[in-house]
C-alpha cells in the first residue's frame, strides 16, 4: 500500500509540474498573441489569443484539481468547459463585428505569429500527451491543446490566403472556425465532466 500512495503522490506531481509550465507559456502567448493580432487587425489571431487565454485558465484550474477526489476534479473540468464555450462565443461576435466595420489583415504579420505560437502549442500537446491517462481535468488539458495546434495551423493558412488573394475574406473564415472549434471543445470537456461525475455518484 505505501507504494501505491507514493506512487500517486509522484504522479500528482509531475502533473503538477507539466501544468505549471503549460500555463506559462500559455500566459505568454496570450499576451504576444492578443497584442499582435490587434495590431494585424487578423481575427484569427484574436480568437487564437482567446483560446490561448482559455488554456491558461484551464491549466490554472486544472493545477488546483491535481490530487483531489474525482467529483472535484470534474467540477475543475466543468468550469473550464463554461470557460472555453464564453470565450470561443465572445470571439465569434469579434469576427461578426470586424465583418461589418471591416478590417485590413497583415498576412505577414499573421504567418510570423501563426509560426511561433504552433511552434509553442506543439510543444504543450508533447507535455501534456504524457498525461493522457489521467483524471478528465487533464483530458480536458489535452483536448485544448490539440485544439490548439489545429487553430495555429489555420491561421498560418489562413495567412497565406491573405497574401495570394488580397482579401479579409480567408481571416474571417479561419477566426470562424477556430472560435467554432474552442466552442465545440468546450462541449465536449462539459460533456465529459458530466459523464465522469455520474459515474462517481453511482
Amino acid at each position: 500500500m505505501p507504494e501505491c500512495g507514493c506512487g500517486t503522490e509522484q504522479a500528482d506531481k509531475l502533473e503538477k509540474k507539466t501544468l505549471i509550465m503549460l500555463l506559462s507559456i500559455n500566459a505568454v502567448m496570450f499576451v504576444a498573441e492578443s497584442v499582435l493580432g490587434w495590431l494585424a487587425q487578423s481575427t484569427g489571431l484574436i480568437a487564437d489569443s482567446l483560446d490561448m487565454f482559455a488554456d491558461a485558465a484551464v491549466y490554472g484550474i486544472s493545477l488546483y484539481a491535481v490530487g483531489k477526489g474525482v467529483l472535484r476534479q470534474a467540477k475543475a473540468a466543468r468550469l473550464s468547459g463554461l470557460l472555453q464555450v464564453a470565450l470561443g462565443s465572445g470571439a465569434l461576435f469579434e469576427v461578426f463585428r470586424r465583418s461589418v466595420y471591416g478590417s485590413e489583415p497583415q498576412s505577414a504579420l499573421m504567418l510570423s505569429v501563426g509560426a511561433v505560437a504552433l511552434l509553442a502549442n506543439i510543444i504543450c500537446l508533447v507535455l501534456i500527451s504524457r498525461h493522457k491517462e489521467g483524471g478528465v481535468h487533464m483530458r480536458a488539458s489535452m483536448i485544448f491543446s490539440a485544439n490548439d495546434v489545429i487553430a495555429n495551423l489555420g491561421v498560418i493558412v489562413s495567412g497565406v490566403l491573405v497574401a495570394a488573394m488580397g482579401s479579409r475574406l480567408p481571416d474571417l473564415i479561419v477566426g470562424a472556425i477556430i472560435s467554432i472549434v474552442v466552442i465545440r471543445g468546450g462541449i465536449r470537456i462539459l460533456r465529459d465532466a458530466r459523464e465522469t461525475r455520474e459515474s462517481a455518484t453511482c
